[in-house]
């Protein structure tokens, strides 16, 4: 205890210095903490978009296409399936449940999607939790819609404001189903997966808006069909973009796929979303691991920056340690006081670290759940981020045995005469 307190006495007296070596590690401790927790979060966030779902059955295409389009609702599908190929298939004794939906249309930069009531009721992500409202119901209107939550909070918009969705996925539409606009039901709450970011109509919701319209082209004012007429007529979907599989037992996965990709009607591809996700995640995981290596890179600096502000300050300090060993300290004692202030400068500065960490997670949690729809867990330290916590104060103990042992082998002589 007297070498503790000795090395805080000693420190105080270089309060300036010492404060600035212990931010300086405090800042590269967050800066290392921050990116592994968001790193963390990111991954557990990407790989959660969608849970419970056993295959993803789409147009024949790559298994990252298909998950892209039909699961982060980025790019377009090669090709669409037929109402009757989706029955065959969903009918299969194997199938417990199918979510089906269709893409096309958007609004302000949002994605609508076309799908049925069976979205909310089996529709998983996370750790198997279902989507939830935060304000209304699911829609149960022809030109009723259901809006994600960022939806909701980017345009401002609440249950029961009228909305005129687009045509195409274009930021800036270039035609506006203006004849046809949807109310808002209901307003989901925060998933921080792509459905905070989604519009979500029933599929004949989807054909209404399209009922006159040719080959793409939108009708002329002698041949449009209004919202009203829309009502009376069949509304039964021709095709969709895919849909989700849930099986009654796992077991089938594999023969379930193997039959969709071998269908005989149709070209098509069915995945198993966790493989693709993997796949998905290898790709673009490089950047991580490249911030991750900048981080350590920084704390690597802040421990060299401790190490250079006590090997600068042993000139300076050579009286002291005479004055020490003249009144009858060891040099082990010298040795232990300059660990200890290594120590000091580690552990202050690892838990001046942990503050700032958090303190950014508070900061930046609402940007990024806003802008990128990732949620951040603000949750007691892991067991990985102890582990590095310990390996930086270890890593500062070593470094801080380089001065140590200079200062050890000075002798009393040494600290007594003065150098011009």
């Amino acid at each position: 205890m007297s070498i503790l307190h000795l090395a805080v006495k000693s420190l105080s007296n270089r309060k300036t210095t010492a404060l600035l070596t212990i931010f300086s590690i405090a800042i590269s401790v967050a800066l290392l903490l921050g990116v592994e927790r968001v790193r963390v979060e990111a991954r557990n966030s990407f790989t959660s978009t969608v849970s419970g779902t056993d295959l993803v059955v789409g147009a024949r295409s790559s298994s990252l296409n298909l998950l892209l389009y039909s699961v982060f609702h980025i790019g377009n599908a090669t090709n669409n399936i037929t109402w009757e190929t989706y029955q065959d298939l969903s009918t299969n004794k194997a199938v417990a449940w199918t979510i089906p939906i269709a893409l096309g249309d958007s609004h302000q930069g949002y994605r609508v999607v076309g799908t049925s009531q069976t979205m909310f009721e089996h529709f998983r992500y996370g750790d198997d939790q279902p989507i939830s409202f935060r304000n209304g119901k699911p829609f149960d209107d022809l030109y009723d819609a259901v809006i994600g939550s960022e939806v909701a909070a980017v345009l401002g918009y609440q249950v029961g404001q009228e909305i005129v969705l687009s045509h195409g996925v274009e930021s800036r539409a270039l035609q506006e189903h203006q004849d046809k606009p949807f109310r808002v039901a209901g307003v989901l709450a925060p998933t921080g997966t792509p459905m905070d970011r989604v519009i979500m109509i029933s599929l004949e919701g989807i054909e209404a808006l399209h009922i006159d319209w040719v080959n793409g082209a939108a009708p002329n004012a002698l041949f449009s069909v209004s919202a009203d007429r829309a009502r009376a007529m069949d509304l039964q979907p021709s095709s969709i973009t895919a849909y989700f599989v849930g099986l009654k037992s796992r077991v089938a996965a594999f023969r379930y796929q193997r039959e969709v990709n071998e269908y005989r009607q149709e070209a098509l591809t069915a995945i198993l979303p966790g493989v693709a996700l993997g796949e998905l995640w290898q790709l673009v995981g490089s950047a991580e691991k490249a911030l991750l290596a900048v981080s350590v890179m920084v704390v690597i600096a802040g421990l060299v920056g401790m190490l250079t502000t006590i090997l600068t300050s042993l000139n300076e300090r050579r009286r002291e340690m005479a004055i020490l060993r003249s009144v009858g300290a060891r040099p082990g004692h010298i040795f232990t006081l300059m660990i200890t202030e290594s120590l000091i400068y580690a552990i202050t500065g690892t838990l001046l670290g942990f503050v700032m960490m958090y303190g950014m997670l508070f900061a930046i949690q609402p940007v990024l759940q806003m802008q990128l729809g990732l949620h951040i867990t603000i949750a007691l330290p892991g067991l990985f981020e102890l582990v590095l916590a310990v390996a930086i104060i270890v890593s500062a103990t070593i470094l801080g045995a380089v001065p140590a042992w200079r200062a050890y082998k000075n002798s009393l002589a040494d600290g007594l005469t003065v150098r011009l």
